[in-house]
């Protein structure tokens, strides 16, 4: 898998715009004749540039490392650079890779923002001194204290509610209730859930143990390995395939990918949907599980201002109702209302503990994971 998917530019030579990798290709065997000309015409070509640009002002720019990989964002950092002026010069790739590389440039990074789609590697990412305060007080005035760091470091953009779906035809929803239930013995055979290694089971196990405490968790970890109708693979879209296909009957989904699904350009997708229902679990205790897709400042970011700009941009109301709507996300802000089709699936009870306090048991969750034997 290539480390960096797509890289933005309008302009290049800014000493802040990254770099990619180095591609790994043999240099080119040119004829002579070819290099000849090629030579005359890089003489050539930068006397224009430096014609065209020695009276011009420093090009404004904000450089993203995001783990987010949809049209929506790139579209919205399209419009800040419309209204702003600013240029996004954008690297996606995976979040623990963009982490790295990080680490590895240090002080030298010119990553100004750091984009990620899951609330765990924001915390990590502040607990290893990559992140700097925000200061935005648009951040704290709509940005609900559970999902944005309590120093700054960090906010939360999106929403995403881990809920249980279910087969129409085969499960009853009185039948379900929380996520502790699923390992119980009404379930064997009928659970499906994606690997532990997928960012969002870590998160959802951490506010396991944050509730429930490790003992209790691994206890829920081993009904559920016991349960399971098929070892852990494919993505939340491929265990609501594999539960229409009759592999099992309930699954641990984020909301989101059934948005995607009942509105894929594939009509087989949007059947699977149609036979699916959602469910909300632990309404009388805790509330569900909600992961955020969020952004931090860089802590060595050379242009930290437009960073700070860019997720302003993002929390605007605007913004939140696109994320929404094309995504399928819950807005984080609490002035935008949600779209219609989240509102079909009803309102809910959310799990309000800080995401910021699952932390300290990031790291247990995988040990609980491996005691388990959850794959």
């Amino acid at each position: 898998m290539k480390f960096i998917d797509r890289i933005y530019r309008t302009t290049t030579g800014s000493r802040n715009t990254p770099e990619p990798l180095p591609s790994g290709r043999p240099p080119s065997r040119r004829p002579f004749l070819t290099l000849l000309l090629s030579a005359g015409a890089a003489v050539l070509i930068p006397l224009a540039l430096l014609w065209g640009t020695s009276c011009s002002a420093p090009t404004e720019e904000v450089n993203v490392y995001s783990g987010r990989h949809y049209l929506s964002d790139e579209q919205l950092f399209s419009q800040f650079t419309e209204q702003t002026g600013i240029r996004v010069n954008l690297i996606k790739a995976d979040t623990d890779q963009l982490i790295h590389r990080m680490r590895l440039e240090g002080a030298s990074s010119p990553a100004d923002l750091l984009i990620t789609a899951d609330a765990g590697r924001l915390v990590g990412a502040a607990a290893s001194g990559l992140l700097q305060p925000i200061g935005s007080k648009l951040m704290q005035e709509v940005v609900p204290s559970a999902f944005r760091d309590p120093d700054g470091h960090w906010t939360g953009l999106t929403k995403r509610a881990r809920v249980i779906v279910y087969h129409k035809d085969r499960v009853d929803p009185s039948e379900l209730s929380t996520y502790e239930d699923l390992a119980g013995p009404q379930w064997q055979g009928r659970v499906l859930v994606r690997s532990s290694q997928n960012h969002y089971n870590q998160t959802l196990m951490a506010s396991v143990i944050a509730a429930l405490g490790p003992q209790a968790a691994e206890e829920w970890a081993h009904g559920l390995v016991t349960n399971m109708a098929r070892s852990p693979q494919g993505n939340d879209r491929d265990q609501v395939k594999a539960m229409a296909a009759g592999a099992g009957d309930v699954a641990i989904v984020n909301t989101y990918y059934m948005g995607l699904l009942l509105h894929s350009a594939n009509a087989e997708e949007r059947q699977v949907a149609a036979q699916a229902g959602i469910f909300f679990p632990n309404q009388q205790g805790r509330g569900t599980h909600v992961n955020i897709s969020g952004a931090g400042i860089a802590a060595h970011a050379p242009n930290r201002d437009h960073a700070r700009r860019l997720i302003e941009f993002l929390l605007g109301d605007e913004a939140q109702r696109v994320l929404s709507s094309d995504n399928f996300e819950y807005p984080v802000s609490h002035r935008v209302e949600w779209p219609e089709l989240l509102q079909s699936w009803g309102s809910f009870r959310e799990d309000t503990l800080p995401l910021s306090r699952l932390a300290p048991w990031l790291q247990e969750a995988m040990f609980v994971f491996h005691r388990a034997g959850w794959e």
